[in-house]
């Protein structure tokens, strides 16, 4: 009967089996598909996983900014004492709080006629409000916000010196941690014709309320920039032309015998304490010394500025 024999290799059916040879495969199936991939364009692959995550990487890293730097953080000045003396400084506060139903004296007067002048935000907040900003400090009823300093790159104060036809007078700090030595090398950048004053942006002070106090409102027109890596902005400086004269007590040159800051010059000063660090005192092309016939053994990082800046405007003019 049809479809129901017994016989070996017998045909019971009308379709084609696949041909000898193919491993059971039809002819599509068969066609070539082009040269095989790199390894790292395979799917699974352990080059490909590799490739995927360098890729990953570079798109969420973010190219380092030529121009323009980095921002601090919001500040608040609190006491009346404070408040008054940050706005009688010229600190670039914006808003004012005043505690509501305050007891008026005559420095919360004085600070609302001078948050007036400068047309601060005034706002009237309850006194937990204030503690709670503060975190319990003694506010007296008056707190002052300070926005974020919007700090130069390092590479801004060479190139506005350069634009202007003028050779490069720049200040570094390295270590130096008090506001108030900040301040000063500001205020003296300023009146020595400098053009900017190079911060670490780790382990070093800020532009906080006390630095723009000291600073007698320098720092409104010296601008300031954080640096990554002070040593790295050494030698790009270096690298632009700028000579790094570096302040050591042990330096093998005395202030009077360099002849370099008539040019384009980083002065760099260390903490009064430690000095320069090791790798910054290495990168100095050379290490200066300032002569005290008094005997100190040292002299703070604002008057330490303050002389060679002194020094360096003599021999330009």
């Amino acid at each position: 009967m049809a479809g129901n024999s017994q016989r070996r290799n017998r045909r019971t059916s009308n379709k084609k089996g696949a041909q000898v040879g193919s491993g059971g495969k039809r002819r599509r199936s068969l066609e070539g598909k082009g040269p095989t991939p790199p390894a790292s364009a395979r799917k699974g692959h352990v080059k490909n996983r590799i490739a995927n995550a360098k890729a990953k990487q570079a798109a969420s890293r973010r190219p380092a900014p030529r121009r323009g730097g980095a921002k601090g953080t919001a500040e608040l000045v609190v006491g009346r004492n404070p408040v008054v003396e940050a706005l009688r400084e010229g600190v670039p506060a914006t808003t004012l709080y005043v505690q509501q139903f305050i007891d008026s004296d005559e420095r919360v007067r004085e600070a609302l006629q001078l948050a007036t002048e400068r047309g601060l935000n005034l706002l009237e907040a309850p006194r937990p409000e204030l503690d709670r900003m503060t975190n319990g400090l003694n506010h007296q009823g008056l707190v002052a916000q300070i926005p974020p300093y919007d700090y130069a790159h390092p590479e801004d104060l060479s190139a506005a010196a350069f634009d202007a036809g003028e050779d490069p007078l720049i200040v570094a700090l390295d270590g130096v941690t008090d506001p108030r030595n900040l301040g000063a090398v500001v205020r003296s950048v300023s009146a020595f014709g400098g053009h900017g004053v190079v911060v670490p942006e780790r382990r070093a002070a800020g532009m906080t309320a006390g630095a723009w106090k000291t600073s007698a409102g320098t720092a409104a027109r010296t601008p300031v920039a954080r640096a990554t890596n002070l040593t790295r902005t050494l030698e790009a400086y270096q690298k632009a032309g700028l000579t790094v004269v570096g302040l050591a007590a042990d330096g093998e040159m005395e202030l009077q015998d360099v002849e370099l800051l008539d040019g384009p010059v980083v002065v760099v000063v260390g903490s009064e304490g430690k000095g320069l660090s090791r790798l910054v005192g290495e990168t100095c092309d050379v290490r200066v010394r300032i002569p005290m016939p008094g005997g100190a053994e040292s002299l703070n990082a604002g008057v330490a500025a303050g002389v060679v800046l002194w020094e360096a405007a003599r021999r330009r003019a």
